[in-house]
């Protein structure tokens, strides 16, 4: 990193230019070459937050990648829950059908019994009043 360039003369000289008294122009000159010497290491030169730039966006591209993975398998993973619950879908309706079908078989027959029923019934009544009459 470079050095501060700070040139206290030339700032206490234009301190006094501008009509500050000539001690206290030294005096601020000297405080502000303190204050940017003391903290001058803080600061970042153009490089190292370049540098810190492109580390960032490799990161965040990482980063990236490895979410669009993880998103991936979960799509994956989303897609096989969804044909199992339909095959188990496909299953429970195919069951289902099967226990209608078969009530209805056993409708029909109660249906059959009883109309066969009335037609023995209706014969009976038939062959009665031809006997009558």
């Amino acid at each position: 990193m470079k050095a501060a360039n700070f040139d206290s003369l030339t700032y206490a000289n234009r301190l006094k230019a501008a009509g500050m008294d000539g001690g206290l122009a030294e005096v601020q000159a000297s405080v502000m070459t303190e204050v940017i010497q003391d903290h001058f290491h803080t600061l970042s030169t153009k490089q190292e937050v370049q540098q810190l730039s492109l580390d960032l966006r490799k990161e965040i591209q990482l980063q990236g990648q490895e979410l669009r993975k993880e998103i991936q398998l979960q799509g994956q993973d989303l897609r096989k829950d969804m044909q199992l619950q339909g095959q188990d879908l496909r299953k429970d309706m195919q069951l289902l059908r099967l226990e209608v079908q078969k009530d209805m078989q056993l409708l029909e027959q109660r249906m059959v019994i009883k109309l066969g029923s009335l037609m023995v019934l209706a014969i009976g009544v038939v062959a009665t009043v031809v006997k009558l009459l």
